[in-house]
């Protein structure tokens, strides 16, 4: 198994358990804010596996064309 399908099955395994977390103990819930983090974290490694570690490589709010909004 490749790092990159390693990486999405763990971000897969943390999302379902949030889910679960969410479920049981609301959006509040220190554990929700846990796992909420953890699943960041390995976005964050995952997008670092793609796009580097220049944030100019990655769309931002001020970089997004809106069409008129």
């Amino acid at each position: 198994m490749s790092i990159e399908e390693s990486l999405r099955n763990a971000m897969e395994e943390v999302r379902r358990e949030l889910n679960n977390l969410q479920y049981q103990y609301g959006l509040g819930h220190p554990c929700f804010i846990r796992q909420s983090m953890v699943l960041d974290e390995l976005i964050n490694q995952y997008n670092r596996m793609f796009y580097g570690q220049t944030r100019e490589c990655l769309p931002t709010v001020s970089n997004l064309q809106y069409g008129g909004y």
